[in-house]
């Protein structure tokens, strides 16, 4: 058999870094809890801690309220759980109209199960325009359980 290697006719394709949004210069945030040892920057900002951590159980709502409407079109979200197995649910809104309604943009449900599953990562590509809020709802635990809502990162493009 014959053959041989073709230099620079195969290129690989990636996809480049997008430029994540610097949340800290843009939004003012509202959030129902927050435990004093993880707050919110950790998981807005880059390279800012462990992440976010609500300080009292169940359903926990993070809202992004932007200084000006921005065009989103990437989230990337980033939930870690290490000790407790669970089903945790999501759900990411936006809005365009100063909170007079919202549009849904995903809802999902993901099981952690420590020691083997204990991250998820989801990276939507969108194409949100005018956003001026950004809304992220967690159930930590659909079925009632003890388990406190936590955001390892939530970076926006």
């Amino acid at each position: 058999m014959r053959k041989q290697i073709m230099r620079g006719e195969l290129q690989e394709t990636r996809t480049p870094e997008p430029e994540w949004l610097d949340l800290d210069q843009l939004v003012q945030v509202e959030l129902t809890s927050e435990d004093v040892e993880h707050p919110i920057e950790s998981a807005l900002l880059a390279n800012a801690g462990k992440g976010w951590r609500s300080q009292l159980q169940g359903k926990q709502t993070i809202r992004l309220l932007f200084d000006k409407p921005h065009r989103i079109r990437r989230i990337q979200v980033l939930f870690q759980e290490d000790e407790q197995a669970r089903t945790q649910e999501f759900l990411l809104r936006w809005s365009a109209d100063g909170g007079e309604s919202y549009r849904d943009i995903v809802r999902q449900q993901y099981n952690f199960s420590p020691p083997t599953v204990t991250r998820e990562l989801e990276d939507y590509f969108v194409d949100l325009d005018g956003m001026e809020i950004l809304e992220l709802s967690i159930v930590p635990d659909i079925s009632g359980g003890d388990s406190r809502a936590s955001l390892v990162q939530l970076r926006l493009a």
